[in-house]
């Protein structure tokens, strides 16, 4: 959230959005009612996520085998990209579900494996599946449209159904997934222009993304792989792949994890209390263990550095 209309967006949504979960209905279609719009909101988002908090765990628990389909998948096509020496982000990471999955397929393990996700409730269940299932990795609250990472700072960057409800805003999120990666972009999504035409239908219903070959070759984007995956836990929402290698001209020799102000695009210092951007007087909150990195997550505190907070370290 950026601005009040998204401050008062919350106020309005968030009692309605809930009693629409309590009574067995869809959130976000009830949201998209209630703005009259077709688009899904960064707010009724972030809203309709945190309610569904720990049902992605129980979804996984009930039914190993196809989350070990799953985490198979995602881990053969990432093979080829991830070594030693690799730093990967799974964009939209959820509960951790399909993260540690594949943390724990690949044959190399990555150096450094990071996870956001809008929802800091979604985060915390994840890092109580990530100790279940020996898995390590960072995850932190952020948004999809400003990733508080430095440019090229992640080798592989890649998805698991995380930028579906973005219909409309597909050029954003894949200029600012590019943006950070900087060896390749992974996006396991819906595809819609090979789904079927009942999979169209409920896609456009529920203002999931499209035409993400396109706006991709659109932004200079070279495409190397692009169809349907093998498995897919649902036909009418057919997981595909959509494989982008950065070019020569743009390509990073070595990734590392910078942290930067995602309102300011400053660089952020890390310390136990939080993010702090000294250029700025900026500082992002850590609640309980997880990173606050969305831009409505900022305080002003000049004085945080002044009064020797950041070398409070534990």
């Amino acid at each position: 959230m950026n601005n009040n209309s998204d401050i008062t967006e919350l106020g309005d949504l968030a009692i309605g959005m809930r009693a629409a979960y309590v009574r067995g209905e869809n959130a976000m279609e009830y949201a998209r009612k209630m703005s009259n719009t077709d688009v899904n909101s960064s707010v009724a988002t972030l809203i309709a996520y945190d309610l569904q908090a720990g049902s992605y765990i129980a979804n996984a628990k009930s039914d190993p085998k196809a989350r070990e389909h799953w985490c198979n998948q995602l881990a053969a096509i990432l093979n080829p990209y991830v070594t030693a020496e690799s730093a990967i982000l799974e964009v939209g990471c959820g509960e951790a579900t399909t993260l540690a999955g594949v943390l724990n397929r690949l044959n190399n393990k990555p150096m450094q494996a990071l996870g956001f996700d809008i929802s800091w409730s979604r985060c915390a269940h994840g890092l109580t599946w990530l100790k279940e299932n020996e898995a390590s990795a960072r995850l932190f609250v952020a948004d999809l449209f400003d990733i508080p990472l430095g440019d090229a700072s992640v080798d592989v960057v890649y998805t698991s159904h995380s930028i579906e409800p973005n219909g409309g805003r597909e050029e954003a999120a894949i200029k600012e997934l590019l943006r950070v990666a900087g060896r390749v972009v992974v996006l396991i999504e819906p595809l819609y222009e090979l789904a079927s035409a009942n999979a169209q239908a409920r896609m456009r219903s529920h203002g999931y993304v499209q035409h993400l070959k396109a706006t991709a070759e659109s932004l200079g984007a070279v495409v190397h792989d692009y169809r349907l995956l093998d498995y897919c836990a649902n036909p009418l929402n057919p997981s595909g792949l959509m494989l982008i290698k950065k070019t020569a001209a743009n390509l990073s020799k070595s990734s590392t994890i910078q942290w930067r102000c995602p309102l300011t695009h400053t660089p952020l210092i890390e310390n136990s209390s939080g993010f702090f951007s000294p250029k700025t007087g900026i500082i992002y909150p850590v609640l309980a263990g997880i990173p606050l990195l969305r831009s409505n997550h900022a305080v002003v505190a000049s004085s945080f550095e002044q009064l020797n907070f950041l070398r409070r370290l534990p």
